[in-house]
């Protein structure tokens, strides 16, 4: 379904957790731009719902925090539901910058599927960012093309537009910081096309993240891990398989010829042999069985 370009209507939404302090101003400047702003509380402790109604936006609030992924989901829902055209995304603690928001909006026009704010195509935002964060989100980042897009700078910005197409074919699972990777992941999968804006951001002392850093890292890996085995299963266990029973012939053929050279049969090699046998066969069976299920799911989904 088409929209009208010249007047789209233009959803912002914006996951909250705990930002009393900071809401309104994020509320006022993308009212500018939004043809409605929606605010998913999630379980926030302080008046973040208060505040965000008195200042003009849609509140739907979660009862206990569970996570920035929630939030994104439970936001693209409400989106499909009241069939915004363009939805962008920006985080309530007023790091973005709203006076950003026409050139993610533009681009969305222009007919990218997803755009994100990089703030590593900003010589001023890359300097703002500070040398630990910029290392972890390039590493981060780096991490991500391998399975995603192998232009892109931000991974982890939550500053984002998306079509109606992308919203539509985006189902995410994670709970976590780790759901901007797997959008991209995702949005990998479905050929959806993306494309980077250079964004502005403020960066100090009350923009300090709240999440830990390592921990961050450490889900986003899994969620990398966890989507090439499920979606690309012959690659994820069917080469471990085939490198495993390499290993087992190996080992079979070293034991054969200690014992036709020297008679001597080594418990080692033929326990390494039998183990890296048996689980080479697991793993290929795996393989298998998860990608005659995926067949079937795409099957099911394409009819």
């Amino acid at each position: 379904m088409s929209f009208n370009k010249a007047k789209p209507y233009v959803l912002v939404c914006i996951p909250a957790y705990n930002e009393a302090s900071s809401i309104a101003d994020v509320i006022l400047g993308a009212k500018r731009y939004a043809s409605e702003v929606l605010v998913y509380d999630d379980g926030s402790s302080d008046n973040t719902s208060v505040i965000a109604k008195l200042n003009g936006a849609t509140v739907i609030r979660g009862s206990v925090n569970i996570g920035y992924g929630f939030a994104i989901k439970s936001l693209f829902q409400l989106a499909r539901e009241k069939d915004a055209d363009i939805i962008v995304t920006l985080d309530s603690d007023g790091q973005h910058n709203t006076d950003d928001i026409p050139c993610i909006v533009d681009s969305i026009v222009e007919g990218f599927d997803l755009v994100i704010g990089s703030r590593f195509l900003c010589n001023i935002s890359k300097r703002k960012i500070p040398s630990y964060r910029s290392i972890g989100i390039k590493t981060i980042t780096r991490f991500t093309q391998r399975a995603s897009y192998n232009g892109i700078t931000d991974a982890q910005s939550g500053f984002r537009g998306y079509s109606r197409n992308a919203v539509a074919k985006i189902d995410l699972f994670e709970n976590g910081m780790a759901a901007s990777t797997e959008i991209l992941l995702i949005a990998k999968e479905k050929n959806l096309l993306v494309k980077e804006v250079p964004v502005t951001v403020n960066y100090g002392p009350e923009y300090s993240s709240t999440h830990n850093a390592f921990s961050h890292g450490v889900a986003v890996l899994v969620t990398v891990i966890q989507f090439i085995s499920i979606k690309h299963p012959l690659l994820f266990y069917g080469l471990g398989g085939i490198a495993l029973l390499c290993v087992a012939a190996f080992y079979t053929h070293w034991a054969l010829d200690l014992y036709s050279d020297k008679k001597y049969i080594s418990t080692n090699m033929i326990l390494l042999s039998v183990g890296s046998g048996l689980l080479g066969v697991v793993l290929l069976a795996t393989a298998v069985i998860l990608y005659t299920l995926n067949v079937l799911l795409r099957q099911q989904q394409s009819k």
